[in-house]
């Protein structure tokens, strides 16, 4: 059986500290499970996209995109950019982390 380590989400209040004393560093990640044509395109948008919407908010700094392409969700070895986002987040490099879940924007916040 596989250890889990669960990284708690920074309370609100630290959140709201962070967002009065310092643009937040933003970061997106991307992923499509499969390398068929019409996924490849779906993963462009996604990464142009979220480039965009983060470079567009004048409160934010980009912290990158990470995208992982054709590579199964089941399993996060063979996952390259989501173990380095980790690694990024747990190094205090990234304060939020966009991603496209059900049609909308899910804000997490490591």
């Amino acid at each position: 059986m596989a250890n889990v380590t669960v990284i708690p989400a920074k309370p609100r209040q630290e959140l709201q500290r962070l967002e009065a004393t310092a643009e937040l560093r933003v970061c997106a990640y991307c992923r499509v499970s499969t390398d068929n044509e019409e996924q490849l395109s779906s993963y462009e948008a996604q990464v142009s996209h979220y480039t965009d919407y983060i470079k567009r908010n004048p409160e934010w700094t980009f912290a990158g995109i990470f995208a992982d392409e054709g590579i199964s969700g089941t399993n996060t070895k063979k996952r390259v950019e989501f173990n380095r986002m980790i690694g990024d987040c747990m190094a205090g490099k990234i304060d939020i982390r966009v991603r496209h879940s059900f049609k909308r924007l899910i804000p997490s916040i490591f």
